[in-house]
């Protein structure tokens, strides 16, 4: 029942027992906040004379006003499990909507229409998939049996279980624990490197902030200065390369013909692999309406779509006009860079002829948009604000971002230009650069803003292309790095850090030690787990993880869980990278909702005006589904079925570290965790 009215006009005098004013202070209809205020002077006006009356009478006045405030506390208590009731309300109805449509991740592609980017769907039925089957298949029975060795019942039956049960104990303990015990104190050792690791570099960013270092032109430019010649403004290319995303196409055109330089000395490539007729006249209609207004820009749209965006990229340089520029920027057609993005990188270029590569660091237009990009914006923020800083202000290398970077053209020809090899490219040719002994710059204050993705099937496709592409790359460039005549460490730096520590290792363990042996361990206990690897090692690197983004700290717990959650689909494609598995060359181009960032990124007034006289283009939208990810849901109830064999065990740190896991895994199953599609 709704509270009165009266209530909300701020402060409210209430009589409690024998006429003692109580006031109460209610700041909104939530009973956030509570406040009772009885003045000491009331005691003047009790009756009897002696002190010990007063006393008394005061006692019993403070006893009542502890009952308004327990009162109210209940109210607010009770509004609570209201709002939890209603959530958890909603959160099954989700989950009965998806349960009841039956679309999972194997039927994605029956469902969608063709994607010309992506090569062939991977068999449905993988074998990650039926191993995690097999595997839980396997702790329902064993956790069958545990159960009927523990009732204390004398029927043949149960005898017949106990005896079972203790020929299960000495095979387990003679056979099974030994090789599992080895393989979890292995994945520890892996563990504990990688996140030494991670201090080490979460050290080097408090040490680079106490300090201030900060990359900066060896020759300043002159600021704002209008005549080409009067400063320091070299002839720049920019691409956009971009296929069939009419939701962002408009935006990101806008941005870059925004950019503050010189016209005569930047020219706009848009780089169109779109195969939609309709979304190609769109983006050349924009194309069309910019060069009326005094832009230089051209559109690109090629015939044979071949090598995905390195293709797009490597056929663009081909041009015969590129020669006659110095720099090229690069942006994805989701990137919205703002107007003074090039006089804040290319002055680096300046009397440094050693440097090949200026990086700025993404930000996020959505990324409070859902729990899903809140958690994401965690990760980037820490891979750009620590891995890539670090990374550029102590070693002058790091894995080129694919966007919001600005190349020296030399650099790229000198080391071989775009590859069509991996679905890296962009790593691809960071790589090559640092072996010809280019050098790299990192500026974490230029920003660049861009989209986050907003559902959990287009997330798992670009977190599986961007853990099997690297895997690739390794092993085509390994001899490379080995032959190449560069310093000892540097190579070192290459294999062991940059590609095994930090690309093969870190999935392997994470799904090995946490969805795979810890299950086990609660079925084989001679093999243990130590607390602090479960718990207290992981808390400290999700702290270290969160302190890039601070506001996200109450997010603590939900990332720790969902870092664990992802790791089976980067475990999958690292092993399909690494062994060249179908799905090792599926390029999906990550879906976009069109969010426009806070900066203005208008047209010009006449093109706004003339845009709003004409209709808007119907922009046809395809349907979109919320799935059940088959792997995802049977490692749920893998992790919740070991949960309930720990309480046997009286595991108590671990029983909550599987449940709360596995409750994690559920949601992701269910994709719960992202954009709901009603």
């Amino acid at each position: 029942m709704a509270p009165w009215s009266g209530f909300w006009g701020g402060r409210a005098t209430v009589l409690a027992g024998g006429g003692t004013p109580v006031v109460v202070k209610m700041d909104n209809p939530n009973w956030s906040i509570s406040e009772i205020d009885a003045d000491d002077d009331t005691d003047a006006f009790l009756p009897g004379a002696g002190g010990r009356s007063r006393r008394r009478r005061k006692r019993g006045k403070n006893a009542k006003q502890i009952t308004w405030v327990l009162l109210l506390k209940a109210h607010r208590a009770a509004g609570c499990l209201a709002w939890l009731a209603s959530a958890a309300v909603a959160l099954g109805g989700a989950a009965r909507r998806r349960v009841a449509a039956g679309r999972t991740d194997a039927d994605a592609a029956d469902d969608e229409e063709e994607d010309p980017t992506s090569a062939p769907e991977p068999p449905r039925h993988s074998r990650l998939y039926a191993f995690i089957r097999g595997f839980l298949l396997l702790a329902v029975f064993l956790l069958a049996v545990e159960l009927a060795a523990y009732t204390n019942g004398r029927s043949p039956a149960a005898a017949s279980f106990a005896a079972l049960h203790a020929a299960w104990v000495r095979f387990r303990a003679a056979y099974l624990a030994p090789p599992l015990q080895l393989l979890a104190d292995a994945c520890v050792t892996l563990f504990l490197v990688q996140s030494a690791d991670r201090l080490v570099q979460s050290l080097g960013c408090f040490y680079i902030h106490l300090k201030r270092l900060k990359p900066k032109p060896i020759s300043p430019a002159l600021p704002d200065a209008e005549d080409p010649d009067a400063g320091y403004y070299p002839m720049v290319l920019v691409q956009i390369p971009m296929c069939n995303e009419k939701e962002v196409y408009q935006q990101s055109i806008a941005a870059v013909c925004n950019l503050d330089w010189p016209r005569s000395n930047i020219l706009v490539q848009v780089l169109d692999d779109s195969d939609d007729p309709i979304t190609q006249a769109l983006i050349r209609e924009e194309v069309e309406k910019w060069q009326q207004h005094g832009a230089r820009i051209v559109y690109r749209h090629r015939v044979l779509r071949e090598g995905y965006k390195a293709g797009n990229l490597k056929s663009a340089m081909s041009c015969s006009y590129v020669k006659d520029y110095e720099y090229v920027a690069i942006f994805d057609a989701d990137f919205q860079p703002y107007p003074d993005f090039l006089k804040r990188t290319v002055p680096h270029f300046k009397d440094n002829e050693e440097l090949g590569l200026v990086q700025a660091r993404w930000s996020f237009v959505n990324k409070d948009e859902n729990l899903l990009t809140r958690l994401q914006n965690i990760n980037l923020s820490f891979h750009f604000e620590v891995e890539q800083q670090v990374n550029g202000v102590f070693i002058n290398f790091f894995g080129f971002n694919g966007t919001a970077g600005v190349w020296r053209i030399k650099a790229l020809e000198d080391s071989g230009g775009w590859m069509e090899r991996t679905t890296v490219e962009d790593m691809d040719i960071a790589v090559r650069a640092h072996l010809k002994g280019w050098k790299f710059v990192f500026l974490n204050d230029v920003e660049c803003q861009c989209e986050l993705p907003e559902s959990y099937e287009a997330y798992r496709k670009q977190q599986h292309r961007w853990h099997s592409g690297p895997m690739q790359l390794f092993r085509l460039c390994l001899l490379d790095i080995i032959r190449c005549k560069i310093a000892f460490w540097k190579k070192a730096n290459l294999i062991f850090l940059f590609f095994l520590l930090r690309k093969l290792i870190l999935p392997f363990y994470s799904f090995t030690l946490f969805c795979i042996i810890l299950p086990l361990t609660m079925f084989v206990p001679e093999a243990e787990l130590p607390v602090w690897v479960v718990c207290y090692i992981p808390a400290l690197m999700s702290f270290l993880n969160i302190l890039p983004s601070p506001k996200s700290f109450p997010f603590i717990i939900p990332y720790l869980l969902f870092e664990n959650t992802m790791s089976v689909t980067k475990f999958n494609a690292m092993v399909s990278g690494l062994f060249q598995l179908g799905s090792a060359y599926e390029w999906v181009v990550t879906k976009k909702s069109g969010r426009s960032s806070d900066h203005d990124l208008a047209r010009p007034v006449a093109a706004f005006a003339e845009a709003k006289k004409q209709p808007a283009a119907p922009v046809e939208k395809k349907k979109k589904y919320n799935w059940i990810y088959k792997k995802e849901l049977a490692l749920s109830l893998l992790l919740l079925t070991a949960a309930a064999r720990s309480l046997l065990s009286k595991q108590g740190m671990h029983f909550y570290f599987l449940l709360f896991q596995g409750v994690s895994f559920l949601m992701v199953g269910l994709d719960l965790i992202g954009e709901d599609v009603k």
